[in-house]
């Protein structure tokens, strides 16, 4: 009878040869004995030099903030930086559904550079204090601009904001929500001002409230604190315009996302940092000096439906100067955070919260 040849499952070429099984069939003991010696002998070096390599595991999720990390998978940046300062490194990138999941595997060591929000990484690294597990940041991913958006005419500014609005942000423990503190802090001298009237939604959902006035269950969403390529997405709609922006609060720069590890792993790993931050900087200007090629490799990882090649790349050129290594805005939230009893106390500098490697770049 004949039978189908079994479907190869791995993608090592040797796995996937299963022709040679039937010429076993009629050795010796001894011919197979010194055939087995043989194989081992010639696979030995390559396995004892993948084996020797020090392994960096990278944690990430979805959405063009994790694009640097994109590339330096596609273009194998963090091996090829390793290889400049002479550290043999073995990279792997999963990816995460979710931001609790990753963190869960950074702190049990599933994983070894993950990405954090900037108040994400100051919590880590207060409830680490004094342990291996404390996580400290070895490169900033990027600092793309959050915006404020408004549907309501009237509403030209921050201060335009109104007991009646409701602001939608993706998580209650995104970014946008400790920048809304921050700025009701500034703007009403009252940092929790906006607290009620916060909606926890989706980007899609919250885009679809904007832009159609619908109802979210608390009364309509009037404002959205959006991110790329979302802002751009709400912006199309001409009843939406942006009263507030990122930079706004922040006087400048802030990182959006801020790739950590823990003490321990950079305790027996101390070049890796510096080869992470030198591959996200290479990341960096690809997508400052050729946004095409960065919106193609986006698009081979997360391929879109609704977005092509050319918005994407258009998106791209508003925020390329908006990814790199250094970090922006920690001691400003920490301060904040720090007084309003949401850290228990912030670092006397922000290069108390970076790996070495970080002590020199122009963050803040």
């Amino acid at each position: 009878m004949h039978h189908s040849a079994r479907p190869c499952e791995s993608r090592d070429p040797v796995s996937c040869n299963w022709n040679w099984i039937p010429a076993f069939a009629g050795m010796s003991g001894k011919v197979m004995a010194a055939l087995a010696v043989l194989i081992a002998t010639a696979f030995a070096p390559a396995f004892a030099q993948e084996q020797g390599k020090e392994q960096v595991k990278i944690g990430t999720g979805y959405g063009l903030a994790f694009l640097p990390i994109y590339i330096c998978q596609e273009m194998k940046l963090v091996e090829k930086h390793a290889k400049a300062a002479h550290v043999d490194v073995r990279v792997s990138y999963q990816h995460f559904l979710s931001i609790e999941l990753l963190r869960a595997a950074i702190d049990s060591g599933d994983v070894d550079v993950g990405p954090f929000g900037t108040a994400a990484l100051l919590d880590a690294w207060q409830k680490g204090k004094g342990t291996d597990k404390q996580v400290f940041a070895v490169s900033g991913l990027t600092s793309m601009p959050l915006t404020l958006l408004s549907n309501q005419p009237n509403e030209k500014s921050f201060s335009d904001l109104t007991a009646d609005d409701h602001i939608a942000v993706p998580t209650a423990t995104s970014p946008q929500m400790f920048l809304l503190q921050l700025q009701s802090e500034k703007a009403f001298g009252q940092y929790d001002r906006l607290q009620k009237q916060t909606v926890v939604s989706s980007h899609a959902d919250s885009i679809a409230a904007l832009v159609q006035h619908n109802d979210q269950g608390v009364g309509p969403v009037t404002a959205y604190f959006a991110s790329p390529p979302f802002t751009q997405f709400a912006l199309r709609d001409p009843t939406v315009h942006s009263i507030l922006t990122s930079a706004d609060v922040m006087n400048g720069k802030f990182s959006f996302l801020i790739m950590g590890a823990t003490k321990a792993f950079i305790a027996a790993h101390p070049q890796v940092p510096q080869v992470i931050a030198g591959a996200v900087d290479e990341a960096a200007k690809l997508i400052h000096d050729d946004p095409r090629r960065a919106a193609q490799i986006y698009l081979t990882y997360e391929p879109s439906g609704s977005l092509s090649g050319s918005v994407l790349e258009g998106i791209i050129r508003d925020i390329k100067d908006e990814f790199g290594s250094p970090v922006y805005g920690v001691q400003t939230l920490a301060d904040f955070l720090a007084k309003h009893g949401q850290l228990k106390s912030a670092p006397q500098s922000w290069k108390d919260i970076v790996a070495p490697a970080l002590a020199n770049s122009s963050s803040s």
